[in-house]
C-alpha cells in the first residue's frame, strides 16, 4: 500500500548543484554521502544544500562506491555523520566500509545511518551490534522531513557524544552499553539491560527503577501501558499492565511522559521517555534527590542512543512473533511448530504423541455464514484447544483449517479431543456444532520435526478418506504406501505426457436388435512390456492428484476422433460413452470445454453420452447439476454409471437431467445357475417407470443375456458380446459384423 505525502515530504531528484567549499569561515557539520547512484546523491544535495542544523550548517562530501570513501576517509576522519549505502560494488560493500570505519580507523565517535533501495539485503542485527549504526531506512522511506530528521538525530547524538568524551566518564559506558542492548532480541531483554545500565551509570541500586511501552509484543491492545522491565520490589508487575502497578507515583509520572513525548526530571524521580517510529516507551528512576546538569545530560545522551535501539529490537521482536506465530488465532505457526517437535525429542516428555486435527466440512461453513463467521470459529476452536483441558500440551495453527497438538500420550488422545470439540461452539448469533477428523504420531528420539509433521499429516489424510473412522494412527506401512502412491503418479504423469495412455473402446449391444448402439471410451495404460496397469488403481490416484482433468480432456479428444473414422464404416455405431470424473467438475469450464472441442472437431452433441457415478451425482448435486443440464441442453447424453451401488434416493434421482442408467456388474454376476437377479430386475423395472435407458455392464454369459432381455433391459455391453479393444481392432470388429 502506498502512502501518500506531501510535496515537500518527498525527496527531490535535481541537477547536481556545486558542493559547499570545505574552507568555510564559520565552522560546519562534515556529513560524508556514499551512494553509487547519481539520482541519491542529487536529490540528497537538493535536500540538505543550505540548511542548518543545531546552530551550524552542513558540509556534503560525496562518494560514488565504497572504495571512493575508503580513498576520502584516508585523507581526512572529522567527519560527523555518514549516509552509507548497504550495496554498491557488491551486496554487502556497505557493510564493509562500515567495518573499515569502525576497526580499521577506530573512528567510534562518528555517526552511520544504513540507506538502501534492496530491502531484502537488511543487514543483520548483529551488524548494528557490532559497528554502532544509528539507523537504517529503505530509501523509499527516508522523506525530506525523515532524513533531516535522522540526520538531527545523529548529529546531536554526535555533538553529546564528543562533548562527553572530553567531560565525562560516562562515554566508555554509554557506548558499551548501547553494544550490549543491541544484542537483546525480546523487549524484556533489552529492558532488563537499560535498567541494569542505568543504575551502572548513576550509581543507584537496582529497585524502584520500571520500564513500560504501550501495546503488547503481537501488536494487540496498543492503547494500554504494559511492564515489560522492573527491578526489586517491582519486578513481580513484568508483562503486566502498568495500572496494576499499585505504586500511583511511579503510574502517574510515565503516563505523563507518555503523553508529553519528552523526558520529565523531578525532585525525586526521573522519567526518560523512547520515542520509537511505531512504539514508544519510557523508564521511571527513582533517583530519591534531584539530578545535576552534568546527570541530566548523560541521561539525554544514554536516552538518544538507545532509542534507536529500542526500535530495533521492537521490529526485530514484531518479526519474530510474525514468522513464529498465526495472525489470527495467535497460537505457534507451522514453523514454530515444527521446532517445538523437533525440542520435544530432546525433552524428556513422557511418551510424547503428535496429533493433528481437522475440522470436518469447514469450506461449508465459509459459504454459508461467511469468513467472518468462519475466522470467529476457527478463534474459538484454538481457545478451547489451548484452555487448560488440555494441559501440559502445546497447540498450533498447522494450516487453513488444520490444528497440532503436542503432549504426553497419557493426556492426549483420540477420544478425549472428540469429547474436547462435542459441545458446540458460540460464535455470534450462531451456535455451531463442530466434528474433527484426526491424525496421530508418536514421537521418537530419532525423528525431527519435519518427518513428525509429515507423518502425522499422512494419518490425518488416511483418516479422511476412511468413511468408517474419524481418527487414525501412523504406522510405518502408511508411509511406505504414501511413497507408492506418490511414484505411481509420479510415473503416471510422465507416461501420459510421453504418449503412453491409449483408449480402448468396448461395444454396446441393442439386446433387441442384436445390433451395436454405441462404444464406450476406457482409459489404459500399457506400461511396454505387455502388462496393464489396472484402471481401478491409476485412475483414482488421477483423481486425487487433480492429474485427471487434463487426462479426461484427452480421452474426450481421441474419442472424437474416434467417431470420425467409424462413422465412415456402414451400420458402424453412432453413440460413444465417456466416464467423468468429479475433479473435471470442480475445475470449472467442463461444458464450455466439451462444446468447443465439439464444434472444432464437428462432431454432433448427440453423439456423446457422459457417465457419471451415482455418488458423483449425489455427493455435491449443486456442483455437478447445473454443469449436466447445460451439457444436455447441447443435446449431450447423461448416464448413471454403476448404478444401484450409490445411496441415491428416488426424489434425487427424478431431479437429475439423466438419459440412461447403468446397471452395475456385480447385480450381473447374480443371474448365474438358475438365480434371477432380483436388484437387476429392479433397476430395469424404475428405468421404465422414469422413461431412460438402462444398459447392463458385464454380461459375460448367454444366460445372463438373454435373463435380462427378457427382462427388457434396453442394452448392454461385455465379454458375452466384445472385450474392450484399440480402436483399429474395434474398426475391424465393426466391419466383420
Amino acid at each position: 500500500m502506498s502512502t501518500l505525502l506531501p510535496k515537500d515530504e518527498l525527496l527531490q531528484f535535481a541537477a547536481d548543484q556545486p558542493a559547499p567549499s570545505a574552507n568555510k569561515p564559520l565552522r560546519s557539520w562534515p556529513v560524508l554521502v556514499v551512494d553509487d547512484d547519481d539520482e541519491v546523491h542529487a536529490a540528497t544535495r537538493y535536500t540538505l544544500t543550505g540548511l542548518t542544523l543545531l546552530g551550524r550548517p552542513l558540509e556534503l562530501v560525496h562518494a560514488l562506491s565504497a572504495s571512493e570513501a575508503r580513498a576520502i576517509l584516508a585523507q581526512r576522519q572529522d567527519f560527523a555523520v555518514a549516509l552509507l549505502d548497504v550495496v554498491m560494488e557488491t551486496e554487502d560493500a556497505g557493510l564493509a566500509l562500515v567495518a573499515h570505519i569502525r576497526n580499521t580507523l577506530a573512528l567510534t565517535e562518528m555517526r552511520i545511518i544504513l540507506r538502501t533501495g534492496q530491502p531484502g539485503y537488511a543487514p543483520e542485527l548483529a551488524v548494528f551490534t557490532d559497528y554502532d549504526i544509528n539507523d537504517y531506512r529503505t530509501k523509499d522511506e527516508l522523506t525530506r522531513t525523515r532524513l533531516i530528521t535522522a540526520l538531527m538525530a545523529a548529529l546531536r547524538s554526535y555533538d553529546q557524544i564528543r562533548t562527553i568524551a572530553e567531560n565525562r566518564r560516562g562515554l566508555e559506558l554509554i557506548v558499551r552499553a548501547v553494544s550490549c542492548l543491541m544484542e537483546t532480541h525480546a523487549i524484556s531483554q533489552f529492558a532488563e539491560g537499560v535498567l541494569t545500565q542505568l543504575t551502572a551509570l548513576l550509581k543507584l541500586s537496582l529497585d524502584g527503577i520500571v520500564c513500560a511501552q504501550r501495546g503488547t509484543p503481537d501488536g494487540e491492545d496498543m492503547q494500554r501501558l504494559f511492564v515489560v522491565g522492573a527491578a526489586g520490589r517491582l519486578a513481580r508487575f513484568i508483562a503486566r499492565p502498568l495500572d496494576q502497578l499499585e505504586d500511583q507515583q511511579i503510574r502517574l509520572a510515565i503516563e505523563n511522559t507518555m503523553a508529553q513525548g519528552q523526558h520529565q526530571f523531578d525532585a525525586r524521580h526521573t522519567t526518560l521517555f523512547l520515542g520509537g517510529a511505531d512504539q514508544d516507551a519510557a523508564v521511571y528512576i527513582n533517583t530519591v534527590q534531584p539530578l545535576g546538569n552534568g546527570d541530566q545530560q548523560l541521561l539525554e545522551v544514554f536516552a538518544a542512543n538507545i532509542t534507536a535501539c529500542f526500535s530495533n529490537v521492537r521490529h526485530v521482536e514484531q518479526l519474530n512473533f510474525a514468522a513464529y506465530h498465526d495472525a489470527l488465532t495467535h497460537l505457534s505457526n507451522r514453523s514454530h511448530f515444527i521446532l517445538q517437535l523437533d525440542a520435544a525429542t530432546r525433552q524428556g516428555m513422557v511418551d510424547p504423541v503428535v496429533m493433528l486435527l481437522d475440522i470436518d466440512h469447514f469450506a461449508d461453513i465459509n459459504d454459508a455464514l461467511g469468513h467472518d463467521v468462519g475466522n470467529a470459529l476457527l478463534v474459538a476452536v484454538a481457545a478451547r484447544l489451548d484452555s487448560r483441558q488440555l494441559p501440559d500440551c502445546t497447540v498450533a495453527r498447522i494450516g487453513a483449517d488444520v490444528f497440532g497438538v503436542l503432549g504426553p500420550a497419557g493426556l492426549l488422545n483420540a477420544q478425549g479431543i472428540f469429547s474436547l470439540m462435542a459441545r458446540p461452539f458460540e460464535v455470534g448469533e450462531h451456535l455451531l456444532p463442530v466434528t474433527v477428523t484426526l491424525g496421530e504420531c508418536p514421537i521418537s528420539r530419532d525423528d525431527t520435526g519435519f518427518v513428525l509433521l509429515k507423518r502425522a499429516t499422512i494419518a490425518l489424510n488416511l483418516a479422511k478418506r476412511n468413511l468408517h473412522g474419524k481418527h487414525e494412527r501412523f504406522t510405518r506401512e502408511m508411509e511406505a504406501d504414501t511413497r507408492w502412491r506418490q511414484e505411481v503418479i509420479r510415473q503416471l504423469r510422465h507416461d501420459f505426457h510421453a504418449g503412453k495412455l491409449v483408449v480402448w473402446y468396448q461395444p454396446q449391444i441393442d439386446m433387441a436388435s442384436g445390433r451395436a448402439v454405441g462404444v464406450e471410451a476406457l482409459l489404459r495404460w500399457p506400461d511396454g512390456s505387455g502388462f496393464v496397469h489396472p484402471p481401478t488403481v491409476f485412475i483414482p490416484l488421477a483423481e486425487y492428484s487433480g492429474l485427471i482433468v487434463e487426462i479426461g480432456d484427452w480421452v474426450m479428444q481421441q474419442a472424437c476422433l474416434a467417431y470420425h473414422q467409424l462413422i465412415a464404416i456402414e451400420g458402424a455405431p453412432r453413440r460413444i460413452a465417456v466416464n467423468v470424473s468429479m475433479p473435471q467438475f470442480r475445475a470449472g469450464g467442463l461444458t464450455e470445454r466439451i462444446a468447443t472441442l465439439l464444434g472444432s472437431l464437428r462432431v454432433p452433441a448427440n453423439a456423446l453420452e457422459l457417465e457419471i457415478t451415482e455418488s458423483i451425482a449425489m455427493d455435491e448435486p449443486k456442483v455437478v447439476v447445473s454443469s449436466l443440464q447445460a451439457l444436455r441442453a447441447l443435446g449431450v447424453r447423461i448416464a448413471i454409471d454403476d448404478f444401484g451401488t450409490g445411496y441415491s434416493s428416488l426424489s434425487q434421482l427424478k431431479d437429475l437431467p439423466i438419459d440412461c442408467l447403468k446397471i452395475d456388474r456385480a447385480f450381473i454376476s447374480e443371474i448365474a445357475a438358475g438365480r434371477g437377479g432380483m436388484f437387476a430386475e429392479t433397476i430395469i423395472a424404475l428405468g421404465k417407470r422414469l422413461g431412460l435407458t438402462t444398459i447392463a455392464e458385464g454380461v459375460e454369459t448367454a444366460e445372463q443375456a438373454g435373463f435380462l432381455r427378457a427382462l427388457g433391459c434396453g442394452e448392454a455391453q461385455g465379454f458375452h458380446y466384445a472385450e474392450p479393444m484399440p480402436l483399429q481392432d474395434l474398426l475391424a470388429w465393426v466391419q466383420q459384423r
